[in-house]
């Protein structure tokens, strides 16, 4: 009995203990004031470690070549300055808790977090060799920067202020796309290759900003840091429902198509130097690739009836509209009809003549066959 008591005593003053350190971290919880350390918290969590086996779940999957029926690798211009590209761009400074996308493509950057490689136009090969330096590259673009804490000639890592980020001079973005039909799925694939950050800085004789395209990033390892991010889509709806990598996996942007991969490495600019036939070519590579699938299928006997008869109304909607614009002119039916009834008349007069002459002939016959009896 007395050891039985001893536990007792020794579990009531743990609990104690317990309940009394749950009320000081309540009451410390209802006093305490979100901090810088919580802030920068929020500001890091897009650019967190990520693990092998999320990396390896958002890698587009390799399809062999026997897979692959039909492909084509374009490249698409999304405007920043546009409605449907907006979420790209702003807000132009970082709040607690959304930051632009160029502001985390240069944290990771400075962070060794991900990879950049050159842009060569029309040749983007992702290798080590072609792998840019991210010194020489905030150099080349005159961005401040001072070397981290760890830092190392293997894994060097850099410092940048929010105020020297040039996320407001980066008005566009390049996107490299593949358009891949599965034989397996028979199915249309879109995937986004890579992705291009454009600078736009005007001259040193002022003018139209000129355009500096910076590096290219594979599209696959920026993903799992998209995913960390929700933006606003549009102002009607305030709550942010979507991160960046739903952003491009849904296509809700919208760019224009400045290259396609042809032989002579040209774009649509050198190909088409008049711009209303760049229009036309930009538009009907467009069409092809939405409607690529629908020339695959033999249509249904329904589908078929259906398109005849939204054929027949729309021959019947033109007929209508030409009567309203010209009111004087008679419908072919009529025509015939009051063609044919006048030429009905005609015919039985015709008729009655003809039956009328018989009758005089008979007449004067038998006239002179009287008098010849009579002889």
């Amino acid at each position: 009995m007395k050891q039985l008591k001893k536990y007792l005593i020794i579990a009531l003053v743990a609990l104690g203990t317990s309940l009394s350190a749950v009320a000081q971290d309540s009451s410390g919880s209802v006093v305490r004031r979100r901090g810088d350390n919580d802030r920068n918290k929020d500001k890091n969590a897009s650019t967190a470690q990520v693990t092998g086996r999320m990396q390896q779940f958002f890698e587009n999957e390799e399809m062999s070549d026997a897979d692959v029926s039909w492909m084509k690798v374009v490249y698409r211009q999304l405007d920043l300055t546009k409605d449907q590209n907006a979420p790209l761009y702003y807000p132009e400074e970082p709040t607690e808790s959304q930051e632009n996308m160029f502001r985390i493509i240069m944290r990771l950057l400075a962070n060794n977090q991900i990879a950049a490689y050159e842009y060569l136009d029309g040749r983007e090969i992702f290798t080590d060799q072609y792998r840019i330096k991210v010194r020489e590259m905030l150099d080349r673009f005159y961005i401040l920067y001072t070397e981290a804490k760890g830092s190392t000639e293997k894994n060097p890592k850099f410092t940048i202020e929010e105020s020297d980020v040039p996320s407001n001079e980066v008005l566009s973005y390049y996107l490299l796309e593949k358009w891949v039909f599965d034989t397996r799925s028979n199915r249309m694939k879109t995937q986004i290759e890579a992705v291009c950050p454009v600078l736009h800085r005007a001259g040193d004789f002022g003018g139209e900003p000129i355009r500096y395209p910076m590096f290219w990033i594979k599209f696959d390892a920026l993903r799992p840091y998209l995913t960390q991010q929700y933006i606003f889509v549009n102002d009607d709806n305030n709550l942010p429902q979507y991160t960046y990598d739903d952003f491009f996996q849904l296509a809700m942007y919208e760019g224009d198509i400045y290259k396609t991969r042809n032989l002579q490495n040209k774009s649509m600019m050198q190909l088409y130097p008049d711009p209303d036939d760049m229009k036309r070519a930009q538009d009907s590579i467009q069409n092809r690739l939405d409607h690529f699938e629908d020339k695959l299928w033999v249509p249904s006997r329904e589908e078929v009836i259906a398109a005849r008869e939204a054929r027949e109304q729309a021959a019947k909607g033109d007929t209508i509209a030409a009567r309203k614009d010209d009111p004087t002119k008679e419908p072919a039916e009529k025509k015939q009809k009051s063609s044919r009834g006048s030429k009905k008349p005609a015919q039985k007069k015709e008729s009655k003549v003809k039956e009328s002459k018989p009758k005089a002939q008979s007449s004067s016959s038998s006239a002179t066959r009287s008098v010849r009896r009579r002889k």
